[in-house]
């Protein structure tokens, strides 16, 4: 069998990248993967220049860029993960006998990707139909995903914004803002969303983590807020989590 050093290398310096759990310096992986510094400072120059990998230069480290989150998305976009998840939607809306929408989510740059939907009886029809992009920020699926990305992570997929898109005048405006509600999505193990999208409705979303514990989808419910009572949101919340439970371990290949 051929080999080409630099390929196996470079491969070899993503999956590594990928599996920690957050961005790791360069000295550190010319020693576990037993590549010569200088060697290493050369991939990691070129996976630069691609796009593969972001320089944080406060902490000296580096990790993956929203690229390779890209790459994975038009993955996920795939029929596998439809299959997936469609019977976990259905069984999740009719367990529920409720109005709502249940939706899959995957994070394509900074935004979310709608790929899969399932609506129960008398449900109202969304602008999250299956193809449609929002900004991640302001949707429970997107803030369910973020949620479980490195705060450095985040950041790289908001480089240049001082100030972050706002839909209906809601939403965090900032950063900051949106850190707040992240650390707060992690305290509740589900996020919220109210009347960003759209002023009458919400939502609530949990993350399905793959094999290396990476958010790579998220199972949202959406409803009118006058058809749910407030009082079952968290009922929600915890359905949501049973079904993305289900989907990582799916996506595991344990079920």
């Amino acid at each position: 069998m051929s080999d080409i050093p630099a390929a196996r290398h470079t491969l070899r310096v993503l999956k590594y990248v990928a599996n920690q759990s957050g961005p790791v310096r360069a000295s550190t992986m010319s020693r576990e993967l037993d590549i010569p510094r200088s060697t290493m400072y050369q991939l990691i120059k070129v996976m630069q220049d691609e796009g593969f990998l972001v320089h944080f230069p406060e902490d000296r480290v580096y990790g993956l860029s929203p690229l390779v989150s890209e790459i994975g998305s038009n993955y996920l976009r795939t029929s596998k993960l439809s299959r997936l998840a469609e019977p976990l939607l259905e069984k999740l809306v009719k367990r529920m006998g409720l109005p709502v929408v249940a939706h899959l989510g995957v994070l394509h740059g900074d935004d979310i990707e709608y790929v899969v939907k399932y609506s129960a009886v008398r449900a109202p029809t969304l602008v999250t139909d299956i193809g449609v992009h929002l900004p991640s920020h302001l949707t429970a699926t997107g803030r369910a995903i973020l949620s479980r990305l490195p705060k450095e992570q985040v950041r790289a997929l908001y480089p240049h914004q001082a100030s972050l898109t706002t839909r209906n005048g809601r939403g965090p405006a900032s950063l900051r803002e949106l850190d707040e509600i992240l650390n707060e999505t992690r305290i509740r193990g589900y996020a919220i969303e109210t009347g960003e999208i759209t002023p009458e409705y919400a939502s609530v979303a949990v993350a399905a983590l793959d094999h290396n514990d990476y958010p790579a989808a998220a199972i949202g419910i959406t409803f009118r807020k006058i058809a749910v009572d407030m009082g079952l949101w968290k009922q929600l919340g915890a359905a949501a989590q049973i079904s993305a439970g289900a989907l990582s371990m799916r996506m595991r290949g344990k079920i």
